[in-house]
């Protein structure tokens, strides 16, 4: 039987925390997803890494649905720190916002389905067809778009025939195939194997085969350059554990998509199949790894695409001199 996630998953778990100014914090609040390729978040709080390693800091927790809340949020100060996509991240730094990437936390984790029955078989044939992805701009929208535009495709918001559907949540992603409104997803995983699995989806590009597909950022560690400036210390603790939960997840596979489907079940009371998650961690890769010059090719083909209006230049956008040293045992 096919089973709809309900949307409580997604549900923005707000904590509000008191305006730090400028000085140093004693309190910080971290951002993250609950999706598969934000597993070094997930690792490190369910773990307690966090916590270790920030022994002197209070530390609070948010789960947000898609980029731009996550933004929102980075830019008000409700939280401090915190693993995103990098199209939000991107477009935030590009339109004069305060952010710096810290360093990666997985790369991969884009899946091009279609709906069963919708008539789609490859990228060619999303002429008049419809489809969906979390955020418009988002790094999944950007990685389809582009693909569609090499096909000589275009969306009806730069007059083309192919409608998109942006700030759709998962767990809507679910209804709208069930329901037939959609004919198409650009999904972050699991949802993308979940779709697959649970509702027939047809996968029309696998994820190293979508734009950057193997060395773009699904995930970034950002902060903002005031706070890691203020609180140096504090950024380093935090990428320490966020290095430890990375580390993890290769050696403790099973226990990490587990402790992930236990975070699953706490916000929406409901478990993925463990194929769902055995299958999608097939489709990407957890790591520190940070490929500037794909986030430069993002952002020009974001540009391309007219979801901004001049040419990027992403100087000043990523600083891994912190992470680097961690890594290196510095």
């Amino acid at each position: 039987m096919k089973k709809i996630l309900t949307g409580t998953l997604f549900i923005l778990l707000i904590g509000v925390l008191t305006a730090c100014g400028s000085s140093k914090s004693d309190d910080v609040s971290i951002g993250f997803f609950p999706n598969l390729d934000h597993a070094a978040a997930i690792i490190a709080k369910e773990k307690g890494y966090f916590e270790e390693e920030m022994k002197d800091i209070n530390v609070d927790y948010t789960s947000f649905p898609n980029g731009n809340d996550f933004i929102e949020a980075l830019d008000n100060n409700v939280i401090q720190l915190g693993y995103v996509g990098p199209g939000p991240a991107i477009n935030y730094f590009l339109a004069g916002g305060d952010i710096v990437v810290l360093g990666a936390a997985a790369n991969g984790a884009t899946l091009i389905v279609a709906r069963e029955g919708s008539g789609i078989e490859t990228l060619e044939d999303f002429a008049n067809k419809s489809f969906c992805t979390p955020g418009n701009g988002c790094t999944h929208n950007v990685q389809l778009e582009i693909m569609l535009q090499d096909m000589g495709l275009t969306t009806t918001r730069r007059g083309g025939v192919v409608d998109h559907q942006p700030r759709v949540n998962p767990a809507n992603m679910m209804i709208m195939f069930e329901s037939g409104e959609i004919d198409a997803a650009a999904a972050p995983e699991p949802w993308g194997t979940y779709l697959v699995e649970e509702f027939g989806a047809k996968v029309i590009t696998e994820w190293n085969e979508v734009y950057l597909g193997e060395t773009l950022a699904s995930v970034v560690v950002v902060t903002t350059p005031q706070f890691l400036k203020d609180n140096p210390e504090t950024v380093k603790q935090f990428l320490k554990a966020h290095k430890r939960a990375v580390d993890y997840t290769y050696e403790n596979t099973e226990d990490t998509l587990a402790t992930i489907n236990d975070l699953l079940f706490n916000l929406s009371q409901q478990r993925l199949p463990e194929s769902v998650l055995e299958n999608a961690w097939k489709r990407m890769v957890v790591t520190t790894e940070t490929h500037a010059d794909a986030l430069q090719a993002w952002a020009t083909a974001s540009y391309e695409l007219d979801f901004i209006d001049q040419e990027p230049n992403l100087e000043g956008f990523v600083d891994t001199s912190l992470l680097d040293k961690i890594i290196s045992g510095n």
